[in-house]
């Protein structure tokens, strides 16, 4: 806080000089945050982040050591590192990142899902994650998105390209199933009609804004 002593006034802004009369202000005392310090706390995240990356890494360790001293036949040390790894990356994208909602749910849904594949694999590949994992990840976006629109009304629009995607994504399974691949698709049928569904319903639903985003997307 500082004063001019021309005006008699205290000034809480941090100017060296007095918005009246241009005078040089002193100093009364140390100026206090008016807001909440964001810098500080993204430092402390990030400080936070990085005992936690140490430790994980100490810890991933000894579970390798001891999955190499048991002669262990699975590489079972694998399925907590990826848990480990997982967490690292909410923290890093999720919380200190500064993508969008949607990039957000996106990236950390498709790294959970390649994660779940590598478990699947790990464990010996019984198929469970291609039948199960990739659908119910793409339904789970589908929620995301779902809700994003609904929050974001005044912009939901923006979202259509996503459902396009998730469309094409929602593809992946029906050729694996087609390609006997899948030996449980209800799943992946009820994920690709739901993308469809929700896609139409933003075009119908929504009428000219919809229609003008992809004219304006697809330059039609």
């Amino acid at each position: 806080m500082s004063k001019c002593l021309q005006c008699n006034i205290e000034i809480l802004d941090e100017t060296e000089r007095c918005p009246l009369c241009k005078s040089v202000l002193e100093q009364t005392a140390e100026m206090e945050n008016m807001y909440p310090d964001v810098k500080m706390m993204t430092r402390k995240m990030v400080h936070i982040r990085n005992i936690y990356l140490f430790c994980a890494i100490l810890l991933e360790g000894f579970l390798v050591y001891i999955n190499v001293i048991l002669d262990s036949k699975t590489l079972w040390s694998v399925i907590p590192g990826l848990g480990l790894l997982y967490l690292y990356m909410v923290i890093s994208y999720a919380i200190l990142g500064k993508s969008g909602y949607m990039s957000k749910i996106l990236v950390l849904t498709m790294l959970a899902l390649a994660m779940t594949i590598a478990v699947d694999f790990v464990i010996g590949y019984r198929g469970w994650s291609v039948d199960y994992a990739i659908p119910a990840a793409i339904l789970l976006v589908n929620i995301g998105i779902l809700i994003l629109v609904i929050i974001n009304r005044r912009n939901w629009q923006s979202y259509i390209m996503t459902q396009i995607l998730m469309i094409l994504c929602s593809l992946i399974p029906i050729i694996l199933w087609l390609n006997d691949m899948i030996t449980h698709p209800l799943l992946c049928q009820i994920a690709f009609v739901d993308s469809l569904a929700q896609f139409l319903g933003m075009v119908i639903i929504g009428d000219r804004r919809a229609r003008l985003e992809l004219k304006r997307r697809f330059h039609i």
